[in-house]
Formats: C-alpha cells, sequence, structure tokens
C-alpha cells in the first residue's frame, strides 16, 4: 500500500504548486493544462519506484507519456494569451467574495488531484505489479488505446483545420470523424481509459480498477465534457439537424 499512499501525495503536490500558479496568474483555467500530464507524473513516479519494470508497465508508461504530451500542447497552445475561460469565470462569480481562494483549491484543484488519483489506479496497479506479461488481453488494450487515441487527436486537428477557415465562422464542424459522433474527441479520451484498465489487469482481483474508466466515462458523458457543449449549441436548427442524423458518443455511421 505504500506506493498507493505516496502516489497520492505526489498528486496532492502536484495540484496545490498548479493551485499557486493559478493565483499568481489569475487563471484557474490553466488547471486544464495540467491535467494530462497529471497521469504523467503518476506513471512516471510509480515505474521508477517499481522494484523492475516489465513489458507491462512500460507499455502503460510510454501510452500516458504520449497521451499527457499530446494533450497538455493541445490545451495549451488552443488557451494561449485567452483569459480565463468562461467556466472557471462562472465559478468564481458563484463563490462570491468570502474565501474565494479556498474555494478554488477544493472545488477546483483538490477535486481534480482526487478524480486524477482514482483514474490513475490501474497506472499505480501495474506499475507495481509483478506480473509483466503482456499477452493477449494486454495487446487488446493497446489496440483500444490506439483506436482512442486517433479518435482524440485527428478529431481535434479536425475541429482546429476547420475553425482556422474564416469561410467556416458561425458553423457546425459536421465533418470528418465528427460525422460518426458529434464528440469524437471524447470518445477517444474514454477508449483510452478503457485501453489502459484492459492492460492493467492480469487477474479477477484487480477488476475494481474498472473504475477508472467508469469515472472518466460518466464524466465525459454526463458532467464535464458532452453537456456543456450540448447545451451551447442545443438551440441551434443546424445543431439539431446535426443531432438527428449523428450519434452523441459512441461512432456510427450517419443516419440518412
Amino acid at each position: 500500500m505504500g506506493v498507493y499512499f505516496s502516489t497520492a501525495l505526489v498528486i496532492l503536490i502536484y495540484f496545490t504548486a498548479i493551485f499557486v500558479l493559478a493565483q499568481i496568474m489569475k487563471n484557474n483555467s490553466i488547471v486544464d493544462s495540467f491535467w494530462g500530464p497529471s497521469f504523467l507524473i503518476v506513471a512516471l513516479w510509480t515505474y521508477f519506484a517499481a522494484p523492475e519494470e516489465g513489458a507491462r508497465s512500460t507499455a502503460v508508461t510510454i501510452l500516458i507519456a504520449i497521451y499527457a504530451i499530446r494533450l497538455f500542447t493541445h490545451i495549451t497552445v488552443r488557451n494561449w494569451n485567452k483569459p480565463e475561460d468562461y467556466r472557471y469565470v462562472a465559478m468564481r462569480k458563484r463563490w462570491g467574495d468570502k474565501n474565494p481562494m479556498l474555494k478554488a483549491y477544493i472545488n477546483v484543484f483538490l477535486l481534480q488531484g482526487v478524480i486524477s488519483y482514482l483514474v490513475a489506479l490501474p497506472i499505480i496497479a501495474v506499475n507495481s505489479s509483478a506480473s509483466q506479461e503482456l499477452g493477449l488481453i494486454g495487446c487488446i488494450g493497446i489496440a483500444i488505446w490506439i483506436t482512442g487515441f486517433l479518435f482524440e487527436s485527428v478529431g481535434d486537428s479536425q475541429l482546429k483545420s476547420f475553425k482556422a477557415d474564416p469561410k467556416n465562422k458561425g458553423r457546425l464542424m459536421t465533418e470528418g470523424l465528427w460525422s460518426y459522433t458529434r464528440h469524437p474527441n471524447y470518445f477517444g479520451e474514454a477508449a483510452m481509459w478503457w485501453g489502459i484498465f484492459i492492460i492493467s489487469v492480469s487477474g479477477f482481483n484487480e477488476i475494481i480498477l474498472i473504475i477508472s474508466p467508469l469515472i472518466m466515462t460518466y464524466l465525459l458523458i454526463y458532467v464535464s465534457g458532452v453537456p456543456l457543449l450540448e447545451k451551447k449549441y442545443e438551440s441551434r436548427a443546424d445543431f439539431k439537424a446535426y443531432s438527428e442524423r449523428t450519434n452523441k458518443f459512441f461512432p456510427w455511421f450517419p443516419k440518412k
């Protein structure tokens, strides 16, 4: 249990440091950039703390590194020189003037630290496991992760290119992967964590690790991902037409 406690402490220190930086910058939304790297911190901490590395732990650590670096770069470049995200501005208004920094620390940074720790449980488990044979199941997990990574990275790239074209100002992105699901990037995010979970399971007693992809999928579909964007566009006629022919989350061929 030592590695689980030490990892919790590392995450606490990490998000506390990001909180301090955010207060200096007066921008709590920078936490979005540092969400992905929190998992890389966990992966590296547990990988090098293990008595010996193996195929499964090496695979997971490499996959997490790719995921974290891409997500950090994507979000940071997207938000560079922009004001605090409207979601965090709304939070500040709801909190009022009484203890705003404490409320920010608890409701944003500490909460994200707790969620990060729960989602990272498969990383901790596989990097501290004595069973390191990758096997067929592990390869299936890698294949699912790659599928998710392609959906997230290609979806983000397609959306970025679409928005960069002045002709598309005010239009909805409904092409490429966005014609198969209204949220290919969020689907990809969920799929990657299901892949990590599958790689991390070496026995029935580790099935509890399913809490990781379940939490991530739930948050994306019902809390912080899909609902926010759906609500933003729900009153638009073009979005209603788009939603009638395109699946919300799981990719499928568009309806005629």
